[in-house]
């Protein structure tokens, strides 16, 4: 790196930007179908509450609001999240440039981030709350390193206002100030940062921000926490010893699955000149890994107490997204020369940056060779247009809320109900035709799900209607294949 480049890092946010960009571009030209999380929030963004089940509201409010500005699309969906990584970056980069010398290093610390699978793949695939997560975290990061290091009232400020919007992002959140505090209360020379009046302030930020929903939380714990536990605990039937084992195994691979590749490039660029750096530490090396600890234990505590038996890489992000700092402050503090290893590391940022969308693109795509259909392939739209042709529904049921989802982005103004989700009610009085949609199953049953049936008994009091299949080609079909849909019609016209 030149001088200048040294003392001026705004290229990485700007390259930063530029790849947000392409990823937005990306997902449009993909596919217009949604996928399980996009179709969620276009679903429930039919209406705004405190709480709706197993995921806080945070994300959910984000696209509301959104949504209520630009209308509803699949570029809203893009960009929001799209908007949110940009941000999460450019504060870890703040943060990077607080604790490191090495404006090299700084870049590499917050690029770092491209290695992780976790964040730099599966966040752009699908996943929205963990988006919220990373964000709140990279908030919350912020904000504390600069209270320790640069304390005003603003830092405390922004660590509140990332604790907030965090534990309205994912509950498990909780845990990384948890750690924060306690790592920082283990150096003598970091207490006064925590004992300082400003830090009332950041816990009443915090808590006026999830105010609205800890009064639904307070009435609805089991409908917000059973999903969850019920994925955590899922053991079978398996012996106490066994449930523990299979818990401490599921950790192990997480943490492997979201720090190996990380590992593996950072040993790669820095090579030999790794080593030493496994051996050196600072002050703050020294309170990441004792967040890190802090984290780790609360993990386990959970294995052995709470019965948590599968745990999942991506819930590892509020944590584990600090290890490329954690690294980089590892080499720092060894001294190791940076020149070669950041020319090396710029290289493998360009493969990724490249290669992700590509592989992103090329998911959907190249089902016209093999044949391998994902969920972005199913032809909802075409489907709803072909239906509209026979009437124009005045609401919709449909069999989940992936299909609730798809179909409301291609008619909101008409109300999207699904059989899945009874927390949205709407008066369907006068509302008719009513369109019945539901996914056929390969070689299942073509007549109208059961739990469908019985939804229009109870709700309509109406009898089953007849059963009709419709297909559509699949996106990127390759031949003649083609996905069916079943569909029926409540009161239609003529």
């Amino acid at each position: 790196m030149t001088e200048t480049n040294r003392r001026d890092i705004s290229w990485i946010f700007a390259l930063l930007a530029a790849y947000f960009i392409l990823q937005v571009g990306v997902r449009l030209a993909t596919s217009h179908s949604l996928d399980l999380d996009e179709a969620e929030q276009v679903f429930r963004s039919q209406w705004l509450a405190a709480g709706y089940g197993p995921q806080p509201p945070f994300y959910n409010w984000l696209q509301y609001t959104v949504f209520q500005l630009t209308g509803v699309s699949l570029a809203a969906l893009s960009v929001v999240k799209n908007l949110l990584l940009f941000i999460s970056y450019l504060l870890y980069g703040l943060t990077a440039r607080l604790v490191l010398r090495d404006k090299a290093l700084v870049a590499i610390a917050t690029l770092g981030l491209l290695t992780i699978p976790q964040m730099v793949f599966e966040m752009q695939r699908d996943l929205t709350h963990t988006v919220a997560v990373f964000f709140s975290a990279s908030i919350f990061f912020y904000g504390f390193i600069r209270s320790l290091k640069q304390p005003s009232l603003a830092s405390y400020l922004i660590a509140g206002v990332g604790i907030g919007f965090g534990l309205l992002a994912k509950y498990n959140f909780a845990i990384l100030p948890a750690a924060a505090l306690i790592a920082a209360l283990a150096d003598a020379r970091l207490r006064p940062r925590i004992f300082d009046r400003r830090l009332v302030l950041t816990a009443v930020v915090a808590l006026i921000i999830i105010l609205p929903h800890l009064f639904w939380l307070k009435d609805n714990l089991d409908f917000a926490t059973a999903r969850t536990l019920e994925k955590m605990t899922a053991s079978g039937h398996a012996s106490y010893p066994a449930q523990v084992a299979m818990g401490v195994s599921s950790l192990a691979l997480a943490v492997i699955s979201f720090a190996g590749l990380t590992v593996a490039v950072f040993a790669i660029i820095f090579g030999k000149s790794l080593r030493p750096a496994l051996g050196s530490g600072s002050q703050w090396t020294q309170l990441l890994e004792r967040m890190m600890l802090v984290f780790l234990i609360g993990i386990l505590l959970l294995i052995v107490f709470g019965g948590a038996a599968g745990i999942k890489d991506r819930w590892l992000v509020p944590m584990l997204f600090i290890l490329p700092l954690y690294v980089c402050l590892k080499i720092e503090a060894a001294g190791v020369t940076t020149a070669k290893a950041f020319r090396r590391f710029m290289a493998v940022v360009a493969i990724i940056m490249i290669g992700v969308p590509a592989a992103l693109y090329g998911s959907v795509a190249a089902a016209r060779f093999t044949g391998h259909y994902e969920r972005l392939n199913r032809p909802y739209a075409p489907m709803l247009e072909t239906l509209r042709k026979q009437a124009e529904p005045a609401a919709i049921l449909a069999g989940d809320s992936l299909l609730a989802g798809n179909l409301r982005q291609d008619i909101p103004g008409v109300p999207v109900l699904s059989v899945d989700y009874p927390g949205f009610s709407p008066d369907l009085s006068g509302r008719r035709p009513l369109l019945l949609v539901w996914l056929l199953p390969k070689d299942g049953s073509e007549a109208l799900p059961p739990d469908m049936a019985q939804w229009l008994q109870t709700n309509l009091g109406a009898s089953t209607p007849e059963a009709l299949v419709i297909d559509e080609p699949y996106f990127y079909q390759r031949g003649d294949d083609r996905y069916r849909f079943g569909y029926a019609w409540v009161n239609q016209p003529g």
